[in-house]
């Protein structure tokens, strides 16, 4: 019976001495960018179809109307099955960096950075009305 008094004594004073320096903080990058790149890679896969409208309004934008519709129909469909495949690889590989997906865009070698870009499916500055990157968001460009 004293020896399971002094095994929690010890285990608390241990805890209270030593455990501040045994905790991972969550800005650890050690943590978060698997973290990102699980959500990231979970975001493309259910939200690869915004890529259609997307991919309209680019075309529109650059070459016209009717070209935005048989065009930028076809150039969305394969950015679709591009997202689902990517999202699908950042899920099933998120705990390890991959070659060429350097956290920093302007690095090269091996990270959890995104394997397509833009990284998400609405990249910062492209939303409708303010919809998925309201006024007051940090992100928010126009700020």
């Amino acid at each position: 019976m004293k020896f399971g008094k002094s095994f929690w004594v010890v285990l608390f004073v241990g805890m209270a001495l030593f455990g501040g320096t045994l905790t991972v903080k969550a800005d650890d990058t050690f943590i978060m960018r698997p973290v990102e790149k699980l959500g990231r890679g979970i975001t493309n896969i259910a939200a690869a179809a915004f890529e259609l409208p997307m991919k309209w309004t680019d075309v529109t934008n650059e070459k016209g109307a009717l070209a935005g519709l048989t065009y930028g129909t076809l150039k969305g469909a394969c950015y679709v099955v591009a997202r689902v495949v990517v999202g699908a690889v950042d899920i099933v590989t998120f705990p390890f960096p991959l070659p060429g997906c350097p956290d920093d865009t302007e690095d090269v070698g091996w990270g959890y950075g995104p394997i397509m870009t833009p990284a998400w499916v609405i990249p910062p500055g492209r939303d409708w009305n303010n919809f998925i990157y309201p006024d007051e968001s940090v992100l928010n460009p126009a700020r």
